[in-house]
C-alpha cells in the first residue's frame, strides 16, 4: 500500500471541485475593489452587462493561471473524496456494514486499512435499518468505542419534498460535517412517471452534486446492482447510465460467491484512478479487511518550488507576506516573479495537502501581495 502523501491520477472535474469549502453559498460578487476597475462607471457597465441573458462568463487562460483554487483534502486519502459517489452492490451484500466501517473511520479520524483518514462530523441516513438494528451492528463491530460526531437517522424526506431542506439544516447545526451517506438512494428519490429515464436519474444526481460542490463534502449514496453481469462493473448498476454519468465516482462491491467473505471493491471517479480492492469480512466483527490493492497509487512528481517553501515555512517562521518579487528574494530562486506567481497559483492545492502551508495571492491597492502561512488545522 502506498504512503498517504501519495496522490491518485490528476483527472480534471467537471464541478467545483477545485474550490475551497464553505459553509454558505451564495452567487459570486463582483465588487470595484477585487476586479481590476478603471472606475466606477467600468464596474457599473460589467454589472449591466452580466445581468444581459446573453451574456456568457468566460475565463481567459491567463486569468485561470492568475487564480488561485484551493484544492479539498480528501476524506480518506487515494479513496474519497469531495462530491457525490454512487456505492452500488448487490443486496444484502454487506454495503450498510461497509458503510458504517467508512461513516465510523471518518468521524474517528482513524485510518481505514491502510488509507488516512481525515476527522469530520458524518451524517448516516440508514433508511432500511431502525435504531435497535443499528445499536447491535455498530456493537458487534466496534465494541464499546464510540463516536460523538456520527449521527443517525432511519427516516428522512425524499427530495424535492423536504430532504434539501434537512440536510442544510444538519450542516447548519455542524459546520464541520465531511460525509453523508444516504442508504439508500431509492428511499430518497422522488417517484415519477420517468423514474427510470437518463435524464431523469442525471438530473436526481446533478440535484445532489449541486448540494455537495456547494459545501464541499461528500454524498455516498448506496444503491443497487442489476442481476446481469458485464465486463465493465460499472455498468451493473442499476438505473441508466446517467447516475454514474453525473456523478463524481462509484464503488461496485461484488462477491464471486455469496457465501464467500471474500469480495472486490471496484473504484473509479474523477478524482482517482481506477482501483481494484480486496477485501475478506471477519466473520466475528463483521467489518471489512483489507487484503490487497490491485491498482498502485500515481505518485506525482515532486516540486522543487513547493519544497523551497515548505523548507522555508517552518514552526518558527509560520507566516510569511510580502510581493512576488520579494518572495523570489527571500526563497532564493531562480525565476521571475510572475512566473513564481503562477506556480505557485497552480499548486496551492497541493502546497495546503501536502505540505499543510496555506497560499494566498491577492491584488491590492499597492499592487499584488502573497500570503503562505502553516495551517492552523
Amino acid at each position: 500500500m502506498t504512503n498517504i502523501t501519495e496522490k491518485t491520477v490528476p483527472n480534471v472535474s467537471v464541478g467545483a471541485d477545485t474550490e475551497q469549502p464553505s459553509q454558505k453559498c451564495t452567487a459570486p460578487i463582483i465588487t470595484a475593489e477585487n476586479e481590476n476597475f478603471n472606475s466606477f462607471d467600468d464596474f457599473q457597465h460589467e454589472m449591466i452587462r452580466m445581468l444581459d441573458p446573453r451574456y456568457l462568463k468566460t475565463v481567459s487562460m491567463t486569468e485561470l493561471y492568475d487564480t488561485v483554487y484551493q484544492s479539498k483534502p480528501p476524506l480518506i486519502d487515494g479513496l474519497l473524496y469531495p462530491g457525490t459517489y454512487i456505492f452500488a452492490g448487490a443486496p444484502k451484500l454487506g454495503k450498510s456494514f461497509l458503510m458504517a466501517q467508512l461513516a465510523y473511520h471518518i468521524s474517528t479520524g482513524t485510518p481505514l486499512w491502510n488509507y488516512a483518514t481525515r476527522k469530520g462530523t458524518v451524517l448516516y441516513l440508514a433508511l432500511e435499518d431502525d435504531y435497535r438494528r443499528l445499536q447491535e451492528r455498530l456493537y458487534r463491530m466496534f465494541g464499546a468505542e464510540s463516536a460523538d460526531n456520527l449521527f443517525f437517522s432511519v427516516s428522512a424526506s425524499q427530495l424535492g419534498k423536504g430532504l434539501d431542506e434537512q440536510l442544510q439544516g444538519f450542516i447548519t447545526e455542524h459546520p464541520d460535517t465531511k460525509l453523508i451517506i444516504i442508504d439508500t438512494l431509492q428511499k430518497v428519490r422522488e417517484v415519477g412517471g420517468d423514474n427510470y429515464s437518463y435524464a431523469n436519474d442525471y438530473e436526481i444526481i446533478n440535484r445532489i452534486k449541486k448540494f455537495t460542490d456547494c459545501h464541499g463534502i461528500c454524498v455516498l449514496l448506496v444503491h443497487h446492482t442489476r442481476k446481469q453481469t458485464a465486463d465493465d462493473k460499472f455498468d451493473m448498476i442499476s438505473g441508466t447510465t446517467g447516475l454514474l454519468g453525473a456523478a463524481d465516482g462509484g464503488f461496485v462491491l461484488q462477491k464471486e460467491k455469496r457465501t464467500s467473505n471474500a469480495a472486490t471493491l471496484d473504484v473509479s471517479g474523477r478524482d482517482q484512478q481506477d482501483q481494484k480492492i480486496y477485501l475478506n469480512r471477519n466473520p466475528e466483527t463483521l467489518l471489512w479487511d483489507l487484503d490487497r490493492v490491485e491498482t498502485e497509487l500515481w505518485k506525482e512528481p515532486p516540486e522543487p518550488l513547493l519544497e523551497t517553501v515548505a523548507a522555508f515555512i517552518t514552526a518558527d517562521n509560520a507566516e510569511w507576506c510580502g510581493t512576488p518579487t520579494e518572495l523570489v528574494s527571500v526563497l532564493g530562486v531562480d525565476m521571475k516573479a510572475n512566473t513564481l506567481s503562477m506556480k505557485m497559483n497552480i499548486n496551492a492545492g497541493r502546497l495546503f495537502n501536502e505540505y499543510g502551508i496555506c497560499y494566498e495571492n491577492k491584488r491590492c491597492h499597492d499592487g499584488r501581495k502573497i500570503r503562505i502561512c502553516l495551517s492552523q488545522a
